[in-house]
């Protein structure tokens, strides 16, 4: 999409319903702030909630453990990726302005029901970490070979035909949008998630290496997820910061032996 069409209709992003969107990733954002309070200043009082956040950040492998993770995860695909979307909804609403076809809850709904799949799937991998001794209650990586792993399988996707074929997608979301079109903005929200998916799953895994709950790097991996999908900017970040996720993934491996 062309630059000035872009900051068109980002700017026109004031209805109730982009109100709706923007208070739920701030609420989002909020929460984990919450929950990545460090433990000590968790357990020193009730002003942060103690006795809830501590039981929802430290995860055990249990049933109730695995519910927590689960909502843990879709919280954090919320927090990070609904911002790396923004461009997309926006252009979708253009769309909807000019058919008088608009329904962007729904497309906002299937966009993070495919994110909330993504989250049972991360929270069962972590529930199996966890139980293996990999990961600590908080997930973050006991093992450097599990990280150098998750570095280099992160690395390596960045130069893949599927990455490439996913951001895309994503890059051009008018295109993406009219080939969709008669499909309905539920069907749309979940090819758009499908799409954003493609694209940052390995990334978001790499919240095992950074740390899960670590909010400088959920906001580090938000800006990078959010500049990649921009057409003038991500084609120049894509294979450098695979390079840069190769290196220290090989690094970090040739270290264990």
């Amino acid at each position: 999409m062309p630059r000035t069409r872009l900051a068109q209709n980002l700017h026109r992003m004031t209805g109730w319903h982009w109100l709706l969107l923007f208070g739920g990733i701030l609420s989002a954002w909020s929460a984990l702030f919450l929950m990545s309070v460090p433990e000590g200043l968790r357990a020193a009082g009730a002003a942060y909630g103690a006795e809830f956040w501590l039981l929802l950040c430290t995860m055990t492998p249990d049933a109730a453990g695995g519910t927590r993770m689960v909502l843990m995860w879709a919280l954090m695909s919320a927090a990070m990726m609904a911002p790396t979307a923004l461009p997309a909804f926006a252009t979708y609403e253009d769309l909807g302005h000019s058919t008088a076809e608009t329904r962007f809850g729904r497309l906002v709904l299937g966009y993070m029901v495919v994110w909330c799949g993504f989250s049972v799937v991360a929270a069962l991998a972590q529930m199996i970490l966890l139980r293996a001794d990999l990961v600590s209650v908080f997930g973050d990586s006991r093992s450097g070979l599990l990280s150098g792993v998750l570095l280099v399988l992160a690395g390596g996707y960045q130069f893949t035909p599927l990455k490439e074929a996913c951001l895309s997608r994503c890059r051009r979301p008018l295109v993406f949008f009219m080939q969709h079109w008669d499909e309905g903005a539920l069907r749309n929200g979940v090819r758009l998630g499908a799409a954003c998916l493609g694209c940052c799953w390995a990334l978001m895994l790499l919240a095992f290496v950074g740390g899960v709950m670590n909010l400088v790097f959920m906001g580090l991996a938000t800006l990078f997820m959010v500049l990649e999908k921009l057409p003038e900017i991500g084609r120049w970040l894509t294979r450098p910061m695979g390079a840069v996720l190769l290196a220290g993934g090989l690094w970090t491996i040739a270290t264990q032996f």
